[in-house]
């Protein structure tokens, strides 16, 4: 997975979702759309300064998965030879030596760039937390899932740019606390809805806006407008 990539896959998201061409590029939906979502930071591999990807910052000192696969005790299933441990002191030391915590975790997984915690998933870009996923960027605890732009502890969707703890959502953008969500912007805490936007506590209706029911070709004409806003860079 590379930049190039990750862009095909947000181009073919915000075609699927908005029906329009992608005018952005992958650091503009970046900033857009997964603004306030937990990415991977790039930290450097205490073993050879080389830049890497963790979830979390906190601790100091990193250590590559692929590097920490490979090191000195490869050959003896991470054991190191036995040397004398006199007091705590020493201890300290010894687990000091060998204390990093390991970034870009991957476990049966392909294609995966500038992410931590992925496990049984393919083409993920600057997500963390994936699990059996596919085409998924800059997202967060994201399961059972394809097509996912700044998704946050969600499954079940596809096709989705900002689901947020939701599942069973497709062709969507901004919902949140939903269930069965198609075709719709700007929704949370519904079900059950398709066609609709700016919608709140409501499920089962079609061409609504802000809880109110409109006639399909104004739910249209007030769709593209909100659409066209959305994608302005910079907007």
């Amino acid at each position: 997975m590379n930049a190039d990539e990750a862009k095909k896959i947000l181009d073919k998201v915000i075609g699927q979702v908005f029906g329009f061409q992608n005018p952005l590029t992958l650091e503009q939906a970046m900033q857009k759309f997964a603004f306030d979502v937990r990415l991977p930071q790039q930290v450097y591999d205490s073993t050879d300064n080389s830049p890497t990807w963790a979830a979390s910052t906190n601790p100091t000192r990193f250590m590559k998965m692929e590097n920490a696969r490979n090191n000195e005790t490869s050959k003896t299933e991470g054991l190191y030879a036995k040397q004398p441990i006199n007091n705590l002191q020493e201890l300290l030391e010894k687990w000091n030596a060998i204390n990093y915590t390991t970034t870009e975790r991957e476990i049966d997984s392909l294609n995966v760039a500038e992410s931590d915690d992925i496990i049984k998933s393919e083409n993920v870009f600057r997500s963390s937390g994936v699990q059996r996923s596919k085409n998924i960027l800059f997202s967060e605890d994201i399961h059972d899932s394809e097509f996912i732009v700044g998704g946050q502890r969600c499954g079940s969707n596809n096709f989705c740019i900002r689901v947020q703890d939701s599942g069973e959502c497709s062709n969507s953008f901004e919902v949140s606390w939903s269930t069965r969500i198609t075709n719709c912007l700007f929704i949370h805490d519904a079900a059950d809805m398709q066609d609709s936007m700016f919608c709140t506590n409501i499920k089962g209706k079609r061409f609504c806006v802000a809880n109110m029911q409109f006639e399909e070709a104004e739910y249209r004409k007030l769709h593209r407008e909100v659409v066209q806003w959305l994608l302005t860079p910079g907007a």
